[in-house]
Order: C-alpha cells, then sequence, then structure tokens
C-alpha cells in the first residue's frame, strides 16, 4: 500500500463512521474532519489518547485511546499506516464475528459518501 491508499483507507472509514452517527454528532465529525479544524482535531485527539492512557478513573475509558489515535492519524502522517492497518484488522475480525453469528454483512464500502445508506443493511427483497 502506498501512502496514498493508507489515507484512502482511514477516509473510508471515517466515513462510515460519520455514516452511522445521528445527524449532530456526524455535523461534529464531519466538522473536525476538514483541513481548518486542525487546531481543534490535534489537542481533541491528544486529550482522547491521554483519556484512554487513564482508562483506569472512572468515566474515562479504553474506547477514547483508538479514537484520538485516529484524530491525530489524520495530522500525522506517520500514524497513517499503523492506523489504517489497525482500522481494517478491526473491520476484518468484526466481519468475521458477524458471519459466524449468522448475520449477513458487506465489508465498508469503498467510496461511500457521509450520510448514504448503511452498507452493511440487508438489500430489501
Amino acid at each position: 500500500m502506498t501512502e496514498i491508499d493508507h489515507r484512502a483507507e482511514l477516509e473510508r472509514h471515517l466515513q462510515w463512521f460519520e455514516a452511522k452517527l445521528p445527524p449532530r454528532p456526524a455535523q461534529f465529525v464531519g466538522w473536525l474532519r476538514r483541513p481548518s479544524s486542525k487546531y481543534a482535531r490535534l489537542p481533541l485527539g491528544v486529550a482522547l489518547v491521554g483519556g484512554g492512557v487513564l482508562s483506569f478513573l472512572p468515566v474515562l475509558g479504553l474506547w477514547m485511546l483508538p479514537l484520538g489515535m485516529v484524530l491525530i492519524a489524520q495530522d500525522v502522517p506517520a500514524l497513517e499506516k499503523p492506523t489504517a492497518r489497525a482500522l481494517n484488522w478491526i473491520e476484518r475480525k468484526w466481519l468475521e464475528r458477524q458471519r459466524m453469528r449468522g448475520v449477513e454483512v458487506a465489508p465498508i464500502a469503498q467510496h461511500q459518501e457521509p450520510g448514504s445508506a448503511d452498507s452493511s443493511a440487508k438489500p430489501a427483497a
């Protein structure tokens, strides 16, 4: 994979995530993804990583660590490749688990637009 492919993979996962959110949080994530939001995205990413490290405290949790890494990876090219690989691994494991449970799911669509139909939903018969 080239660096462009890693950035495209990150974008694909972020678009899928944004499409799954309710409208107001999706607007916030869309705002965070804009290049002009770099100065808000980096401190928020660092704060989330810090909260993930302190996950033994109440309210804070381990879920904050990967979310912070994804935000930071948008601005730090050295983190794009490991973050894209981790998200691909998570997607692969999630699909395997869903299939083992008997749920029909499709991988995240390659060029899915935010707000488009759910790619994991079953087609209407």
